[in-house]
């Protein structure tokens, strides 16, 4: 079941921001959650690979990959041997891939949920930031893997993992997932754009087309939250003052320019 929550005002932000649970084995207070943000909430999760080949996404994602390692191996020379890695190094630099991006700070889904390429488009609709919960993610998986992750005490699988797990296969990876399950994985720190974003991934296997249907027909604890357009400019600012900007998830030059460009920007 997907929960729906509307937010008119800053002081209802904050309990998306402060979502921890108490775990008595550590004394400590730890977030099983996981954020993505989109800048308009009509808009539905498809992964680039799907948006990018369609009805044609199974036949062609071997050949996309394929051509990705042997292209780029130089620069990375690890995405030789794991079609993970190399969905991984892909879907940072646009490449169509399966994986569908996530993060672990609330702050970073804010900040995508915030921005838009054309800021003229700030104030004319809402924006949105998912929610959803790894550990209710574990508890649908195929027995294999939720043993191979409780043996690490984590909810959360690596690269190593997920090629042991289906022997680095995307047909036995798709055949254990069927259309019940998905796997949410954290990327290798490839790139500091990796690091400062907090990178999380769900693997979305080709049995799953309607990632929104399997999440409300599969989970109890997944949230959308809906943000007021109203409010965007002030959040937009207020994430700013808590540094947390293009020059962070984006680091280097692209985001520095992104940065001035929205800061300068006359409304």
């Amino acid at each position: 079941m997907i929960k729906e929550v509307h937010i008119d005002t800053l002081e209802e932000l904050l309990p998306l921001l402060t979502e921890q649970e108490y775990r008595a084995d550590l004394d400590r207070n730890r977030s099983p959650y996981i954020y993505r943000g989109m800048s308009d909430s009509s808009f539905t999760m498809y992964t680039s690979l799907s948006r990018n080949c369609k009805s044609r996404q199974n036949h062609l994602e071997p050949a996309i990959l394929e051509n990705f390692a042997k292209y780029a191996i130089n620069d990375e020379p690890s995405i030789g041997s794991s079609v993970w890695r190399q969905m991984i190094l892909g879907q940072h630099y646009g490449l169509p891939t399966r994986l569908l991006d996530w993060t672990q700070s609330a702050l970073v889904g804010l900040n995508f949920a915030m921005t838009e390429e054309n800021l003229e488009e700030m104030d004319k609709h809402d924006c949105m930031v998912w929610r959803i919960n790894m550990s209710e993610m574990v508890e649908l998986l195929p027995n294999n893997y939720k043993y191979a992750v409780y043996d690490k005490h984590s909810t959360i699988f690596t690269v190593d993992m997920l090629k042991e797990l289906t022997g680095n296969s995307l047909k036995q990876y798709d055949r254990d997932m069927g259309n019940s399950a998905m796997v949410i994985i954290e990327p290798p720190s490839l790139n500091q754009r990796i690091i400062n974003q907090h990178s999380f991934f769900a693997v979305v296997p080709m049995g799953i087309e309607d990632i929104e249907g399997f999440l409300d027909k599969n989970t109890k604890d997944t949230v959308k939250y809906v943000i007021d357009k109203n409010l965007r400019w002030r959040v937009r600012d207020m994430l700013d003052q808590l540094n947390m900007s293009e020059r962070i998830v984006y680091p280097g030059l692209e985001g520095l320019s992104k940065w001035i460009a929205r800061h300068y920007y006359v409304k």
